[in-house]
Parts: C-alpha cells; structure tokens; sequence
C-alpha cells in the first residue's frame, strides 16, 4: 500500500504551471481545488471515494477529475468534509 503523508501544516504544491486556482477546500484528510478554468483536482485520503476518481486510492499529488472534463461539466464551488467532497458544477 502507498504511504500517503497526512501534514498538519501548509505544504507547497505544484500544479501544471497554466492554472490559476480560484478557490481551495479542506476535509479532514483530503483537499479540492477549482481552476478558473472550472476544473477540480483533489488529493489526500481517498478510502470512501472522496476525491472523484472513480476509486479508493489515495494520493499526495493533487489529480484532476477526469469525470468531469468527461461528462462536459464545469466546476464552480468545492467543500470537503471528513469524508466527502461536494462540488457544484455547470453543464
């Protein structure tokens, strides 16, 4: 099983160098963040499904969720909770 850290202070992150983040939500153990291109990339503890990837792994590098770019929706707004990410999109 990958070890995935899970830091209780602030950790610089790199994301492709074209994003501007609009807005950044934290759960308990994982976290979302909105492009302004209304993409959504989360990472941390996935074990309930959380972050959207359509799996349980978990991952320290934040990852886009291809469902959405899949299914032509856009993101606008993300909360974490302890174990859920509720994003509302845009067809």
């Amino acid at each position: 099983a990958a070890f995935i850290s899970i830091q209780a202070f602030p950790a610089l992150l790199d994301l492709p160098q074209d994003l501007e983040v609009s807005e950044v939500s934290c759960g308990s153990r994982n976290t979302a963040v909105v492009t302004r291109g209304g993409e959504l990339y989360t990472w941390g503890w996935g074990k309930y499904g959380q972050l959207g990837h359509e799996d349980n792994a978990s991952s320290d590098q934040p990852r886009r969720v291809e469902y959405l770019v899949a299914e032509g929706l856009r993101a606008e707004e993300v909360v974490c909770g302890p174990w859920t990410t509720y994003v509302c999109v845009l067809e």
